[in-house]
């Protein structure tokens, strides 16, 4: 198995979820955006010249949440998601989903506005509206997480996924001041080891 992998970046996600299950992988790491990313050598692997991408048994994946699903599906034995027929199990694939559907479009924005674009073409009223729409989104998981350690029961996926993001959030400088448990949730992530080795990478 082997995994293509950036710091501070989706990859984490996967690095993440493979350390929490304990299976062997070798890596080979990028910095974002350099040249070899755009080689055609890789380019045959991920088709937008991106992270993460995960080879194993003959077949690639691209997208950060199709990897994790495919490695629960394979590898993880019923953990780290729980039964259909759990009471978790709705409230699982909604914050395991939420991560791209909701937190990371606005997330995407504004690293393109405030750091990957030069001054002179950013636009402000796009880095208001998703500074708006971000906080309305960590808003809604700060809500959930008001007396509770994960997003379900127990860690999941589901932690990885959103969690993850809702940490990027923050390390880009998202406003947790009126989010009372986003704060205690991230410190608990941070302190999984698997986190804290995927992380540093």
């Amino acid at each position: 198995m082997k995994l293509y992998y950036s710091r501070n970046s989706r990859a984490v996600r996967v690095a993440w979820l493979l350390e929490e299950m304990g299976l062997e992988y070798e890596i080979q790491k990028f910095e974002l955006g350099e040249r070899a990313m755009r080689d055609p050598e890789y380019l045959a692997v991920h088709p937008m010249g991106r992270v993460p991408a995960l080879e194993d048994r003959g077949i690639t994946l691209f997208e950060s949440g199709a990897i994790l699903q495919y490695l629960l599906a394979r590898y993880s034995n019923g953990h780290f998601a729980p039964p259909i027929n759990s009471r978790d199990f709705p409230d699982y694939l909604q914050w395991f989903h939420y991560a791209e559907g909701m937190i990371m479009p606005p997330m995407n924005t504004l690293v393109v506005e405030t750091i990957l674009l030069p001054p002179e073409r950013r636009t402000e009223i796009n880095v208001k509206r998703s500074t708006k729409l971000l906080n309305q989104m960590l808003t809604a998981v700060d809500q959930h997480m008001a007396g509770r350690e994960y997003l379900t029961s127990q860690f999941t996926a589901a932690d990885i996924m959103t969690g993850h993001a809702v940490i990027m959030a923050g390390e880009l400088g998202a406003d947790l001041s009126d989010k009372p448990n986003l704060p205690s949730y991230i410190e608990r992530l941070r302190n999984r080891p698997a986190l804290k080795v995927a992380w540093s990478l």
